[in-house]
């Protein structure tokens, strides 16, 4: 009845980008991820090639090394797929990206594909972060930990 001073707030869920072992960001290999000083959410450690978006959205960045891709929601929340753990150094080997900024994409639409083989043996880890950049958007944030199916499965689950 008194409904009048409550903010309407959305539920937001973000999908796994790539099939794998979900686990909490705090266990990823690099600092700036594991003390989340760019934002929270959780990795995976991947058993395939190809990252897929894990939400509606629009591409806001794809790195020139393409080991990392933003994606801002139609709700303002942005996302950052990290590919790995050091992979900036490869500078761009053994990565293929299928999408530029700016592209619209749905939950599921493939984002880029890595060669394991290169990577793996080059960067210090695969484990690949997803998080949320601008957690100040965030009233409430579920994480959710287990086995991983691209475009399926929920990762993370935030009110906003």
């Amino acid at each position: 009845m008194f409904n009048i001073f409550r903010k309407n707030h959305k539920k937001l869920s973000i999908k796994a980008p790539i099939d794998g072992d979900i686990v909490d960001i705090v266990e990823v290999p690099d600092e700036v991820f594991a003390q989340k000083l760019v934002g929270d959410g959780v990795a995976i450690n991947p058993d395939s090639d190809v990252f897929v978006s894990p939400v509606d959205g629009t591409i806001t960045t794809v790195f020139p090394t393409k080991h990392a891709i933003g994606i801002k929601t139609p709700e303002g929340i942005e996302i950052m797929i990290h590919v790995g753990v050091d992979t900036v150094k490869l500078k761009g080997e053994g990565f293929t990206a299928f999408v530029n900024e700016g592209d619209k994409v749905k939950i599921g639409d493939k984002l880029l594909q890595i060669d394991r083989d290169i990577v793996k043996s080059k960067a210090k880890s695969l484990v690949s972060p997803i998080i949320i950049t601008n957690m100040e958007k965030v009233k409430e944030f579920n994480k959710i930990v287990g086995k991983a199916t691209a475009g399926q499965t929920d990762i993370i689950e935030a009110v906003i």
